[in-house]
């Protein structure tokens, strides 16, 4: 053979000339058999089972993020149904309510059903320029809930229902 590295000719169909098998042959076998070897010399790792301590499984936490939307769900917000006026519905002018409006400085109201304590203090406000102490409601036989309001020591309740037009 010459010391050519040109592969050279050959009369046998499919066969490669020895230096041109040479050339073809994988460069990357080295560093698998390197592993193979070492795996081969290490001992032989089992899976261990984690000890559980404890009866019941907790998902483990994950990254929980906010949420950013691409769009509102909701084109228009939704304006508040319950204003002052929808609150408070009409002064009660029985004789126990006038009583408790000179005696005790308590105004007596008829308010929705749906109002709380602090709706209704707010709507007096609003509507009378008066400071409220505290709001007692009740739940009529009827279905009505009836609120008295009582007043603080600054404002008069009388002055007040003059000025409503109850008395």
């Amino acid at each position: 053979f010459g010391s050519s590295s040109e592969p050279r000719a050959c009369n046998c169909i499919g066969v490669l000339p020895f230096r041109a098998a040479e050339t073809m042959a994988p460069k990357k076998a080295a560093p698998s058999a390197e592993k193979v070897a070492k795996a081969v010399k290490g001992a032989v790792s089992r899976k261990v089972k984690k000890v559980r301590n404890n009866v019941h499984f907790f998902k483990p936490k994950t990254l929980m993020k906010r949420r950013e939307p691409k769009y509102p769900r909701r084109s228009v917000e939704s304006r508040q149904r319950m204003d002052k006026y929808r609150i408070i519905q009409c002064p009660v002018t029985t004789e126990s309510a006038m009583k408790k409006i000179e005696e005790i400085n308590t105004l007596v109201f008829l308010v929705d059903i749906k109002a709380t304590k602090l709706n209704i203090k707010a709507a007096v406000k609003e509507l009378y320029d008066v400071k409220c102490a505290k709001v007692n409601t009740l739940i009529r036989p009827d279905g009505k809930k009836k609120a008295y309001v009582h007043l603080t020591q600054d404002y008069d309740a009388l002055d007040v229902a003059n000025r409503i037009g109850i008395i």
